[in-house]
């Protein structure tokens, strides 16, 4: 009933935002049902997709299952929600999902206007182009007049009107909601143009029935930092969230990998044994509501933030992405982690 009264003042979208923010102490709803819903990509293969066995697997799914590891030390207390571009933000301001680990860029309005928080950039990303070979184009300057497959509800929609305008070149948008249906369409020969944040063209076009034959064009048109999103008013479970990155982050800068946590933990450097729980008076874990091995717990079940790159969209993967901006700060990149003291 408040909901509805609220919703007849100020509206249905700042219902919602006021809904989320009102109901704070996600961690212990999270806790009483015993596991973490995480809003999941429909399909985006080395990010967010179910296999042919149904079992999730991708970047973005083991971040929740990192954050599953945190709080319950067991990586698969989480279920996934496939959320269109259209959808997610939805289905997060109304409680459907407790957290967003979907390919969604931070921008201002959405971190001002939504009732939501982005607390982290698990990933640097930029809008691409794709395109047939036999297009016999090398450039994006060399659009004009193209039909282009781009998903809506997204920044990438936007961003693609902004960049045609500003070069005065002509285009046709060819317009899905879901994924699938822009993959299929592009696939189809429905448009002659495929555009989406680089990583997820290189993830599309391993789905395509000729892959050899598109190629990825060299333009970055825009700033895409993807992370994972919370509702707004929930300071305890937007910490933890940011803080789950930041461990896999900062395990990897030390070293501390899934083979090797174990031993790690008999270290005699004091940041190391700080950060995996092992200092008598550190209260590290439980200021943030969990327990004082929960960066340990991660890295067991999970791997740090490299391990969990190169298997699902680095070298180890059929996406072979290279590190680029999501390196480490200490090795050219712009992933950075606040000290964990």
């Amino acid at each position: 009933m408040k909901t509805k009264l609220i919703a007849g003042l100020l509206g249905t979208a700042a219902a919602l935002a006021f809904a989320g923010a009102a109901s704070a102490a996600t961690l212990d709803d999270v806790k009483a049902k015993g596991f973490v819903q995480c809003g999941a990509n429909t399909g985006l293969a080395g990010f967010g997709a179910p296999d042919d066995a149904g079992n999730w697997k991708g970047f973005d799914i083991d971040f929740c299952r990192a954050l599953a590891a945190a709080i319950f030390d067991d990586p698969n207390a989480v279920k996934f929600s496939p959320l269109s571009a259209k959808e997610r933000f939805t289905a997060l301001q109304s409680g459907e999902v407790d957290v967003l680990a979907r390919n969604s860029t931070w921008t201002i309005s959405r971190d001002t206007s939504l009732g939501l928080d982005f607390r982290a950039v698990n990933y640097y990303d930029g809008q691409g182009f794709m395109v047939r070979k036999d297009l016999g184009v090398s450039s994006a300057l060399q659009l004009s007049g193209a039909s282009v497959c781009v998903q809506t509800g997204t920044t990438t929609e936007l961003n693609l009107a902004d960049y045609f305008k500003a070069n005065n070149l002509q285009y046709n948008p060819v317009v899905f909601e879901k994924q699938e249906d822009v993959n299929a369409a592009y696939d189809a020969g429905r448009c002659d143009v495929y555009t989406t944040d680089q990583s997820g063209l290189y993830s599309v076009r391993l789905t395509l029935k000729d892959p050899d034959n598109h190629v990825v064009l060299p333009e970055i048109i825009s700033k895409e930092p993807l992370g994972p999103v919370v509702r707004h008013g929930d300071n305890q479970w937007g910490d933890i969230v940011a803080w789950v990155h930041y461990a896999m982050l900062t395990a990897e800068e030390f070293g501390i990998t899934q083979a090797n946590v174990e031993e790690m933990k008999n270290s005699d450097n004091p940041e190391i044994k700080r950060i995996l729980g092992m200092e008598a008076d550190t209260k590290l874990g439980t200021d943030l509501g969990l327990t004082n091995d929960w960066v340990a717990r991660i890295v067991k079940h999970v791997g740090n933030y490299g391990e969990v790159f190169e298997r699902n969209i680095g070298q180890g993967s059929d996406l072979k992405i290279a590190r680029g901006l999501n390196a480490l700060w200490n090795k050219g990149g712009l992933q950075y982690a606040p000290p964990i003291r």
